[in-house]
Protein backbone atom coordinates (compact mmCIF):
# COMPACT_ATOMS: atom_id res chain seq x y z
CA UNK A 1 0.00 0.00 0.00
CA UNK A 2 2.80 2.36 0.96
CA UNK A 3 4.73 1.59 -2.23
CA UNK A 4 1.61 2.26 -4.29
CA UNK A 5 1.08 5.63 -2.61
CA UNK A 6 4.72 6.58 -3.15
CA UNK A 7 4.57 5.60 -6.82
CA UNK A 8 1.38 7.62 -7.28
CA UNK A 9 2.96 10.60 -5.55
CA UNK A 10 6.07 10.40 -7.73
CA UNK A 11 3.92 10.13 -10.85
CA UNK A 12 1.89 13.20 -9.88
CA UNK A 13 5.07 15.13 -9.09
CA UNK A 14 6.53 14.22 -12.46
CA UNK A 15 3.35 15.31 -14.26
CA UNK A 16 3.31 18.58 -12.33
CA UNK A 17 6.94 19.24 -13.24
CA UNK A 18 6.25 18.56 -16.91
CA UNK A 19 3.21 20.85 -16.88
CA UNK A 20 5.21 23.61 -15.17
CA UNK A 21 7.95 23.29 -17.77
CA UNK A 22 5.42 23.46 -20.60
CA UNK A 23 3.77 26.56 -19.14
CA UNK A 24 7.14 28.27 -18.68
CA UNK A 25 8.17 27.41 -22.24
CA UNK A 26 4.88 28.69 -23.64
CA UNK A 27 5.18 31.92 -21.65
CA UNK A 28 8.72 32.56 -22.84
CA UNK A 29 7.63 31.87 -26.41
CA UNK A 30 4.72 34.31 -26.28
CA UNK A 31 6.24 36.97 -23.96
CA UNK A 32 7.64 39.03 -26.82
CA UNK A 33 4.37 38.82 -28.75
CA UNK A 34 2.35 39.89 -25.69
CA UNK A 35 4.68 42.84 -25.11
CA UNK A 36 4.41 43.85 -28.77
CA UNK A 37 0.61 43.68 -28.65
CA UNK A 38 0.52 45.76 -25.46
CA UNK A 39 2.82 48.34 -27.05
CA UNK A 40 0.67 48.51 -30.18
CA UNK A 41 -2.46 48.98 -28.05
CA UNK A 42 -0.78 51.80 -26.12
CA UNK A 43 0.30 53.52 -29.31
CA UNK A 44 -3.22 53.31 -30.75
CA UNK A 45 -4.66 54.71 -27.52
CA UNK A 46 -2.33 57.71 -27.49
CA UNK A 47 -2.31 58.74 -31.14
CA UNK A 48 -5.89 60.14 -31.31
CA UNK A 49 -4.81 62.94 -28.96
CA UNK A 50 -2.16 63.95 -31.51
CA UNK A 51 -4.54 64.51 -34.41
CA UNK A 52 -2.96 66.39 -37.29
CA UNK A 53 0.57 66.28 -35.86
CA UNK A 54 3.37 64.91 -38.03
CA UNK A 55 6.07 63.18 -36.01
CA UNK A 56 8.72 60.54 -36.47
CA UNK A 57 9.11 57.32 -34.53
CA UNK A 58 6.62 56.02 -32.01
CA UNK A 59 4.63 58.02 -29.49
CA UNK A 60 6.07 56.16 -26.55
CA UNK A 61 9.79 56.13 -27.31
CA UNK A 62 10.47 59.40 -25.46
CA UNK A 63 8.64 59.04 -22.17
CA UNK A 64 9.19 61.39 -19.24
CA UNK A 65 7.88 60.83 -15.72
CA UNK A 66 7.33 63.96 -13.63
CA UNK A 67 7.25 62.85 -9.98
CA UNK A 68 5.25 64.47 -7.25
CA UNK A 69 5.23 67.09 -5.94
CA UNK A 70 4.57 69.14 -9.08
CA UNK A 71 2.33 71.95 -10.28
CA UNK A 72 0.27 69.76 -12.57
CA UNK A 73 -3.26 68.64 -11.64
CA UNK A 74 -3.58 65.60 -9.41
CA UNK A 75 -1.38 64.01 -6.78
CA UNK A 76 0.03 61.22 -8.93
CA UNK A 77 3.21 61.15 -10.95
CA UNK A 78 2.55 62.52 -14.43
CA UNK A 79 3.65 60.73 -17.59
CA UNK A 80 4.60 62.88 -20.58
CA UNK A 81 5.13 61.43 -24.05
CA UNK A 82 7.19 63.71 -26.27
CA UNK A 83 7.26 63.45 -30.06
CA UNK A 84 9.79 64.84 -32.51
CA UNK A 85 10.33 65.45 -36.22
CA UNK A 86 13.86 65.79 -37.60
CA UNK A 87 15.10 65.84 -33.99
CA UNK A 88 12.97 68.90 -33.24
CA UNK A 89 10.20 68.77 -30.59
CA UNK A 90 6.73 69.05 -32.09
CA UNK A 91 4.23 67.99 -29.41
CA UNK A 92 3.70 66.42 -26.01
CA UNK A 93 1.06 64.21 -24.42
CA UNK A 94 0.30 64.66 -20.72
CA UNK A 95 -1.45 61.95 -18.71
CA UNK A 96 -2.82 63.92 -15.75
CA UNK A 97 -5.53 63.51 -13.13
CA UNK A 98 -8.40 65.91 -12.49
CA UNK A 99 -8.95 65.31 -8.76
CA UNK A 100 -12.36 66.97 -8.48
CA UNK A 101 -14.67 64.95 -10.71
CA UNK A 102 -18.24 64.38 -9.56
CA UNK A 103 -17.67 60.71 -8.68
CA UNK A 104 -13.92 60.77 -8.19
CA UNK A 105 -10.66 61.51 -10.00
CA UNK A 106 -10.68 61.65 -13.81
CA UNK A 107 -7.64 60.50 -15.76
CA UNK A 108 -7.05 62.73 -18.77
CA UNK A 109 -4.76 62.55 -21.79
CA UNK A 110 -4.01 66.00 -23.20
CA UNK A 111 -2.03 66.53 -26.39
CA UNK A 112 -0.51 69.89 -27.30
CA UNK A 113 1.89 71.13 -29.94
CA UNK A 114 5.21 72.66 -28.96
CA UNK A 115 3.51 76.07 -29.18
CA UNK A 116 0.78 75.00 -26.76
CA UNK A 117 -2.09 74.40 -29.18
CA UNK A 118 -4.37 71.55 -28.11
CA UNK A 119 -4.23 68.64 -30.55
CA UNK A 120 -6.71 66.49 -28.67
CA UNK A 121 -8.01 65.36 -25.32
CA UNK A 122 -9.16 61.89 -24.36
CA UNK A 123 -10.46 60.44 -21.11
CA UNK A 124 -8.40 57.52 -19.87
CA UNK A 125 -10.38 56.61 -16.77
CA UNK A 126 -13.40 57.91 -14.86
CA UNK A 127 -16.28 56.92 -12.60
CA UNK A 128 -18.74 59.59 -13.67
CA UNK A 129 -22.50 59.06 -13.89
CA UNK A 130 -23.62 57.03 -16.94
CA UNK A 131 -25.67 59.13 -19.34
CA UNK A 132 -24.50 62.41 -17.77
CA UNK A 133 -20.87 62.84 -16.75
CA UNK A 134 -19.65 59.96 -18.88
CA UNK A 135 -20.29 62.07 -21.99
CA UNK A 136 -16.78 63.43 -21.52
CA UNK A 137 -15.69 60.22 -23.27
CA UNK A 138 -15.23 60.70 -27.02
CA UNK A 139 -17.29 57.60 -27.85
CA UNK A 140 -20.25 58.98 -25.86
CA UNK A 141 -20.39 62.53 -27.26
CA UNK A 142 -18.44 65.16 -29.19
CA UNK A 143 -17.82 67.28 -26.10
CA UNK A 144 -14.04 66.76 -25.94
CA UNK A 145 -13.55 67.80 -29.56
CA UNK A 146 -14.47 71.44 -28.87
CA UNK A 147 -11.00 72.00 -27.38
CA UNK A 148 -9.03 71.02 -30.48
CA UNK A 149 -7.04 73.94 -31.88
CA UNK A 150 -7.35 76.10 -28.78
CA UNK A 151 -4.54 77.43 -26.61
CA UNK A 152 -3.98 79.75 -23.65
CA UNK A 153 -4.20 82.65 -26.12
CA UNK A 154 -7.31 81.33 -27.83
CA UNK A 155 -9.34 81.97 -25.78
CA UNK A 156 -7.54 84.06 -23.18
CA UNK A 157 -6.94 82.43 -19.82
CA UNK A 158 -10.24 83.65 -18.35
CA UNK A 159 -12.03 81.92 -21.20
CA UNK A 160 -10.85 78.49 -20.06
CA UNK A 161 -14.05 77.80 -18.16
CA UNK A 162 -17.62 76.73 -18.78
CA UNK A 163 -19.91 79.30 -20.36
CA UNK A 164 -22.02 79.31 -17.21
CA UNK A 165 -18.85 80.36 -15.34
CA UNK A 166 -18.08 83.15 -17.79
CA UNK A 167 -15.86 81.05 -20.04
CA UNK A 168 -15.93 79.90 -23.66
CA UNK A 169 -16.72 76.20 -23.47
CA UNK A 170 -19.95 74.21 -23.43
CA UNK A 171 -20.92 72.08 -20.49
CA UNK A 172 -22.77 68.79 -20.66
CA UNK A 173 -26.54 68.64 -20.40
CA UNK A 174 -27.35 67.91 -16.80
CA UNK A 175 -23.73 67.92 -15.68
CA UNK A 176 -21.40 70.78 -14.79
CA UNK A 177 -19.05 69.43 -12.10
CA UNK A 178 -17.52 66.83 -14.41
CA UNK A 179 -16.73 69.13 -17.37
CA UNK A 180 -15.57 71.86 -15.01
CA UNK A 181 -13.04 69.45 -13.50
CA UNK A 182 -11.75 68.49 -16.94
CA UNK A 183 -11.40 72.09 -18.12
CA UNK A 184 -9.62 73.11 -14.92
CA UNK A 185 -7.15 70.26 -15.37
CA UNK A 186 -6.57 71.22 -18.99
CA UNK A 187 -5.91 74.84 -18.07
CA UNK A 188 -3.45 73.87 -15.32
CA UNK A 189 -1.65 71.48 -17.68
CA UNK A 190 -1.32 74.08 -20.44
CA UNK A 191 -0.01 76.63 -17.94
CA UNK A 192 2.58 74.14 -16.69
CA UNK A 193 3.59 73.29 -20.25
CA UNK A 194 4.03 76.96 -21.14
CA UNK A 195 6.22 77.52 -18.08
CA UNK A 196 8.31 74.35 -18.38
CA UNK A 197 8.36 73.64 -22.13
CA UNK A 198 12.12 73.78 -22.63
CA UNK A 199 12.76 71.79 -19.49
CA UNK A 200 10.31 69.08 -20.54
CA UNK A 201 11.90 68.59 -23.94
CA UNK A 202 15.49 68.83 -22.73
CA UNK A 203 15.25 66.15 -20.04
CA UNK A 204 16.43 62.68 -20.89
CA UNK A 205 13.76 60.05 -21.39
CA UNK A 206 13.03 57.98 -18.30
CA UNK A 207 10.59 55.41 -16.99
CA UNK A 208 10.74 53.37 -20.20
CA UNK A 209 11.12 50.15 -18.29
CA UNK A 210 7.99 50.67 -16.17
Amino acid sequence: MTDHVMKSGLTLAAIAAICTALVATTYQGTKARIAANEQAWLEQSLEPALAGVFFEGSVTESKLVIPTPHELPGRDDVIVYRVFAEAQPVAALFAVTAPDGYAGPIRILLGATYDGVVTGIRILEHRETPGLGDKIVSSRSNWVFQFDGHSLDNPELTGWALKRDGGQFDQLTGASITPRAVINAMRETLLYFAAHRDEIFSQAANGDDE
